[in-house]
């Protein structure tokens, strides 16, 4: 195959249909970004929930004064009964699955409250009284918080046994909702494309329909035909690849590493060397997007 030849008849297609090729490039460009976007977002969303669900604690509230819920009588909960709630945290039965415990007091839990809520007027209003003593419980796996349940919901000055995992599972819920629907539009925009690269091809073909049939009479093989149509497919997507891919890094590096972990040191993000991983995907599914439609449209058109 002369190689020469073929690369003039690719840089002739692109030419002539230049407007097409640079609605192929930024319709690539557009949808690629998508797709990586949402598959940073989701390995975001699987850091987090490791971050977040191990460190993601089982709250035991006692009874208070006023509180007649769960096991409560209006009464707080005696020493009798915290003695109790402890023996069951350090009995054989619990402590293979605790990994550590601590025990919050009224004022403490007051003291925590008047610093979260520093700002706010409620702070006025709320007494050491009205809050709950509290285990705080780790656990070794934060996912057999229902032993724990099951173990101390029923004892006497328990109000609730709580999970917090269950006030995080919401906020992922909504963030997978933001990735799926990015994937969505991602896969809408790259069926877009394919069928642009796929028009562009046609009309690239049918533009040079005189060229074609000479090159037939003349023996020429389909794969010499094709090549170039392929060719000029593939490199109107590559080059489309290629701005996703900056564009994915530039979102990392400027917004993620440069706004959200400045600003959050608390929150683990997605990195430049998770981009390592999402970048070159996205070109591959370009280029094979790409050739793959390239080469079906031309071989519809010369009927191979």
């Amino acid at each position: 195959m002369r190689f020469g030849l073929v690369l003039s008849e690719v840089g002739s297609g692109l030419r002539r249909n230049a407007s097409m090729v640079i609605s192929v490039v930024l319709v690539t460009f557009i949808s690629l970004t998508f797709v990586g976007t949402a598959a940073l977002l989701q390995m975001q969303i699987n850091q987090m929930k490791g971050y977040w669900y191990d460190k993601a604690q089982v709250a035991v509230y006692l009874c208070t004064d006023t509180d007649t819920t769960g096991n409560c009588t209006g009464a707080k909960a005696t020493q009798d009964q915290i003695d109790a709630v402890k023996a069951q945290l350090s009995g054989d039965v619990l402590k293979p699955f605790v990994d550590r415990d601590y025990f919050e007091t009224q004022q403490q839990a007051y003291d925590r409250f008047k610093q979260q809520f520093a700002d706010s007027p409620a702070t006025e209003f709320v007494q050491p009284s009205y809050l709950n003593e509290t285990f705080w419980v780790n656990l070794k796996d934060p996912t057999q918080s229902d032993v724990l349940k099951e173990s101390l919901s029923g004892l006497a000055g328990v109000q609730s046994v709580v999970d917090q995992r269950g006030y995080l599972d919401p906020i992922f819920s909504v963030l997978n909702a933001a990735s799926y629907t990015a994937i969505g539009i991602a896969s809408l925009m790259l069926i877009a494309a394919v069928l642009l690269i796929a028009t562009t091809i046609r009309l690239s073909a049918f533009s040079r329909r005189r060229e074609l049939g000479i090159m037939r009479l003349v023996g020429a093989s389909n794969r010499f035909i094709q090549t170039p149509f392929i060719l000029e497919g593939v490199i109107a997507a590559l080059v489309g690849s290629v701005l996703a891919g900056g564009a994915i890094i530039a979102i990392v590096n400027f917004f993620v590493k440069g706004y959200l972990a400045v600003n959050f040191q608390g929150t683990p993000f997605v990195g430049l060397r998770d981009t390592a991983i999402v970048v070159p995907l996205v070109i591959v599914i370009g280029i094979v997007l790409a050739a793959l439609s390239a080469n079906v449209a031309i071989r519809r058109y010369l009927k191979v």
